[in-house]
């Protein structure tokens, strides 16, 4: 995210943070030279930053889903082999109304911070 404005801060930060992937035995070199889409960092960084700073929001709730499809789908494991069928509760309706309510709170809390003291 420090790229995105693209000033001498921007530039220098982004040159000096990919420089350390130089190091990287046999690889470093090249893998920074892709990185920047060139010899230097120039507009194709600036270009694979800000596409990689808008995918990787929906690669990660993506690689949640999955989990959650997966873990709805086997259950969780157990690894200490104990029945523990007799300490389940069912997700809904009882975790989804505790979640409800502390979104709930939070947005009250919020509301509350921008309605009452605006110049915080």
């Amino acid at each position: 995210g420090d790229v995105l404005p693209w000033g001498q801060m921007s530039f220098w930060g982004a040159t000096g943070i990919t420089n350390l992937r130089s190091g990287i035995p046999y690889i470093g070199p090249t893998l920074v030279e892709w990185i920047w889409g060139g010899f230097s960092v120039d507009k194709a960084t600036l270009t694979r930053f800000f596409a990689f700073h808008f995918i990787l929001p929906f690669i990660i709730a993506a690689l949640a889903a999955v989990h959650l499809l997966f873990l709805h789908e086997k259950g969780s494991n157990n690894p200490t082999g104990l029945n523990s069928n007799a300490d389940k509760i069912p997700f809904h309706p009882y975790y989804t109304i505790k979640d409800l309510l502390g979104v709930l709170l939070l947005i009250l809390t919020l509301v509350s911070l921008v309605l009452f003291t605006p110049d915080l």
